[in-house]
């Protein structure tokens, strides 16, 4: 498959990790790409581990399964660096975005021996900020498309304020801080 992307995120059921990925299908989708967006669950807990996956293509994709050689991970929760082997079959051409207060190079020493692009945002920080309480899903929405260049940030926003006045019609107080988050996050992202 040409010009596909491939996701892998990482973090603990509750933080948003699931519903981040779907985000982001949706807003690909909207620019008229092919996605695909799914999680992987292990025992369904508060806190367990959770995988979820991302597929974006300029073309149809036959592919139906996890996705094995990602071409960017997104770890939400900084903990699971510890648990998880979240470099693993991460292509050296993209990189790893991870939810920390740390900068990239504090980081890297987790990694075992990654070679490639360590960015780090601290969605604990922004969303403690714009939200008042810590949901880092969307700040890490934001990394991921920043990093991964899926889409112009203005689309991205259109598309995201378009998805938070439908996912929120019975909470519409939480549109404008979900915004202020994704907009804050596309300017904090530290790495190369």
């Amino acid at each position: 498959m040409g010009n596909m992307l491939e996701i892998r995120w990482h973090g603990r059921g509750g933080q948003g990790a699931k519903t981040a990925s779907l985000l982001l299908a949706e807003a690909a989708f909207d620019t008229g790409k092919f996605i695909q967006g799914f999680p992987e669950y292990g025992p369904e807990r508060m806190g367990a581990p959770i995988t979820a996956y991302n597929r974006i293509s300029d073309e149809r994709c036959p592919i139906h399964s996890n996705i094995y050689e990602p071409d960017f991970v997104v770890v939400v929760d900084e903990t699971l660096i510890d648990v998880v082997d979240v470099t693993a079959g991460l292509k050296e051409t993209g990189g790893i975005i991870i939810n920390t207060s740390k900068a990239p190079e504090e980081v890297m020493h987790k990694l075992k021996g990654y070679k490639g692009g360590v960015y780090t945002i601290d969605a604990r920080e922004i969303s403690m900020a714009t939200l008042g309480r810590y949901f880092p899903n969307t700040p890490m929405l934001a990394a991921v498309v920043k990093v991964a260049n899926i889409m112009d940030e203005e689309t991205l926003i259109t598309s995201m304020e378009k998805s938070f006045h439908h996912k929120f019609a019975n909470k519409p107080h939480v549109i404008a801080p979900n915004m202020e988050a994704l907009k804050k996050s596309l300017t904090e992202v530290k790495g190369a």
